[in-house]
């Protein structure tokens, strides 16, 4: 079995479902989190930076702009699809009337043929997933949901200000409506054990999921995990515990489901620990390695419940 073949990868499942490659524009929406706002907290996740996880994401200009210098950019001339992909934040966090706007003000370009958004399972309701359902008539349309662990101590010590129920819950009303979820899931939490993992992964295989990104813990400047790590509260992991923990998630998860990320990508400059996390190419010829020397291949010891 080749390499491409041991796992189901993003790529290879666009270019099967829109016949060529498609890329992804990653969009600020200017929301904020109900984990911020002091709606339920305002110290955010332990993890999060100050951009949540947009850092990459260079500009402040409107949505419009933002998808209008991205086509204008040599990133554009990479493939001829592209999927609007609201990133950062909390993306269904806002009223109805705004979410529109700021949905509406991104699909400017026929090129772009999916839309995108990712947000926390306590932010969705019905008339949110009818407003998401509106988009499938045009755009091939899937919602990623921060779950990070199924255990909701360890949620509870992260700081999310959601339960798991809360998770399955949002996932049941998205399935009501046929739109794709995508799964977030962390390896490294702080007193993350063997056990958190297989639970998380069982209590995803009993969603209906279409996707899993999957990544590991780093800690960045100005987060409370940098605040740990500096008081000798947090150990950050290693990458042989991550590659071990990336196997078991991979030879255990729903054979159907497609995996979207095995690595979350740390800004260069703000990155405190783990250094081996810059190195994505480790991360990925070592799982690949492993995975052709003891000839495994996803969902392999996946159990139907």
């Amino acid at each position: 079995m080749e390499n491409l073949k041991r796992y189901n990868r993003l790529n290879e499942f666009l270019k099967e479902k829109f016949g060529e490659r498609v890329l992804k524009i990653c969009i600020d929406g200017g929301f904020t989190c109900p984990n911020r706002d002091g709606f339920k907290s305002s110290n955010g996740c332990i993890f999060c930076s100050e951009k949540g996880s947009g850092e990459h994401i260079k500009e402040f200009n409107s949505i419009t702009s933002q998808v209008q210098n991205y086509f204008k950019s040599y990133k554009s001339k990479r493939a001829n699809k592209f999927i609007a992909y609201f990133q950062n934040f909390t993306n269904t966090y806002d009223t109805l009337e705004n979410l529109k706007k700021k949905y509406d003000s991104a699909l400017i370009d026929n090129r772009i043929i999916a839309l995108a958004i990712s947000t926390r399972p306590d932010c969705i309701n019905e008339d949110i997933v009818k407003l998401i359902k509106s988009y499938s008539y045009k755009y091939y349309v899937f919602v990623e949901l921060g779950l990070q662990t199924s255990n909701d101590k360890l949620g509870c010590d992260i700081n999310r200000h959601y339960s798991s129920n809360d998770f399955t819950n949002a996932v049941n009303m998205l399935n009501k409506y046929n739109i794709d979820v995508v799964a977030h899931i962390m390896v490294g939490l702080p007193n993350e054990t063997e056990k958190d993992i297989k639970d998380t992964v069982n209590f995803l295989n009993q969603h209906n999921i279409r996707g899993l990104k999957i990544h590991s813990t780093y800690i960045v400047k100005n987060t409370i995990l940098a605040d740990m790590f500096k008081n000798n509260k947090y150990t950050p992991i290693t990458l042989e515990y991550y590659l071990d923990r990336l196997v078991y998630i991979l030879t255990h998860i729903n054979p159907d489901i497609v995996i979207h990320r095995i690595s979350g990508d740390a800004p260069k400059d703000l990155l405190i620990a783990p250094t081996w996390n810059l190195h994505k190419k480790w991360i990925i010829n070592g799982l690949d390695k492993i995975l052709k020397e003891q000839n495994l291949y996803q969902g392999m010891y996946y159990a139907k419940s």
